[in-house]
């Protein structure tokens, strides 16, 4: 999985690209934690519009996302979630737990 980072008026967009998957954990945890200790960052978007698979394992890693987001009063949404990754999300209830746009 490939993670880039654009960041305008204090929010930063973290665009997903590629399998999100236990193997992405490292890479993705490198890309958000320091946006959660930039004060200047008080919304994070993760764009899933190239997220071609999503897993258990990427389930957990937003939950725990939306966790540490909360404890740092900075707010979260999904963008872009489509096809097979909307279906998994649908399924996980993840529309009940986070802003989905």
């Amino acid at each position: 999985m490939q993670v880039n980072l654009v960041k305008n008026a204090g929010t930063a967009d973290l665009r997903l690209s590629g399998r999100f998957d236990f193997n992405a954990h490292r890479d993705f945890r490198n890309a958000y934690e320091p946006l959660l200790a930039d004060a200047q960052v008080r919304t994070l978007n993760i764009d899933l519009a190239g997220v071609e698979y999503l897993d258990s394992s990427a389930l957990g890693m937003l939950l725990m996302l939306r966790d540490k987001v909360g404890a740092v009063n900075k707010a979260l949404a999904l963008q872009n979630v489509r096809g097979p990754v909307k279906q998994v999300l649908e399924i996980a209830n993840f529309g009940k737990l986070f802003r989905i746009v």
